[in-house]
């Protein structure tokens, strides 16, 4: 199957005429609305498949006659209902809800002999090179108008993704849904909450709440501050959120506020060990330390000490460190 891509944005473009947003007006060139020729004979939408093709998941999907089969999910498509079983191609919206892509992954639609390009390209992301960015973390492509895919062509191999990441910021920096971000089109996923539930306390209740409505309905997730099992036990990917909401709870566990802190070092030694010898990918938000004012109480000194000194020695042994600032990550 030969596909032949004239357009890759969304209906507007990319640049949207008129749009004064950021992204539009820094735009080096223009991309055209979505526009899709299979083998130089079928035109999306193909209403009046030519004889040989069958159009099937409620006109997005399309069947060759030599049985190589392709989907297109824009914005707001429901999984396909019926189909091949497995997809060729797939030209998808990644900029709505890349969770989709994890979910076509988890239900054997998309395989590592997949095709998966980004249509429906517009001024949601900020630009080119954000793009570019995230379309690698999820093991996508994005090509420019004009481009010819042959999907008896294997598809490139996607780097390797880190073993080991660490996002550290402030508070409300986004360091969280950059987290998210990192795994978003994974399969599967384990979501490890460290803070508590919020029972009593609205604000924190309301925090939760809006960490759940924002995850992958698919994600797994774990409650536990048990961080050394739960990296050596690890099947698939973790995202730990957060190792501040974790130290706080060996604090409490061990009443080192005031007293003895010797245990909360040797359960920081345990979690360094475990980090270093993690099994599966694992992604760790954590609260960047020292950037405020100093704190009022000895308890609390000693416990920004110890999470910017944690903070430290996982870096050390992390392929991947970022600090991320007002959403935006900054490499370290």
């Amino acid at each position: 199957m030969e596909l032949l891509l004239t357009g890759t944005a969304g209906d507007a473009g990319w640049p949207e005429p008129g749009c004064p947003c950021a992204s539009c007006l820094t735009r080096p060139s223009g991309r055209a609305p979505f526009g899709l020729v299979v083998d130089g004979r079928a035109a999306y939408p193909w209403t009046d498949a030519p004889p040989g093709y069958r159009a099937h998941a409620g006109g997005l999907g399309l069947t060759a006659p030599d049985g190589s089969a392709l989907l297109y999910a824009p914005a707001g498509a429901p999984p396909p209902p019926d189909g091949p079983g497995r997809y060729d191609a797939v030209l998808i919206d990644l900029l709505e809800r890349p969770e989709r892509l994890g979910e076509m992954r988890r239900a054997g639609l998309v395989d590592e002999g997949t095709h998966v390009v980004a249509v429906g390209l517009d001024h949601r992301v900020r630009s080119e090179d954000e793009l570019a960015r995230r379309l690698r973390l999820w093991g996508a492509r994005a090509v420019p108008d004009g481009a010819v895919l042959d999907t008896r062509v294997p598809p490139s191999p996607p780097a390797p993704a880190p073993r080991r990441t660490l996002l550290l910021g402030g508070s409300r920096s986004g360091k969280s849904a950059e987290a998210e971000l990192r795994l978003a089109a994974e399969p599967y996923v384990t979501y490890v909450a460290t803070g508590p539930r919020g029972e009593g306390d609205g604000e924190w209740a309301a925090r939760v709440r809006a960490h759940r409505v924002r995850r992958p309905a698919h994600w797994a997730t774990a409650e536990t501050t048990d961080l050394t099992g739960a990296i050596g036990a690890a099947t698939g990917p973790l995202l730990i959120d957060g190792l501040g909401t974790w130290l706080a709870a060996v604090f409490d566990e061990h009443a080192a506020w005031e007293g003895d802190r010797a245990p909360v070092e040797r359960r920081c030694d345990e979690l360094v060990r475990a980090w270093r010898h993690a099994p599966r990918r694992v992604v760790a938000v954590s609260d960047e330390t020292g950037m405020g004012v100093v704190p009022a109480t000895a308890g609390v000194r000693a416990f920004r000490d110890a999470l910017g000194r944690l903070n430290e020695r996982l870096a050390a042994e992390s392929e991947d460190v970022a600090l991320v600032v007002a959403g935006r990550p900054l490499p370290l």
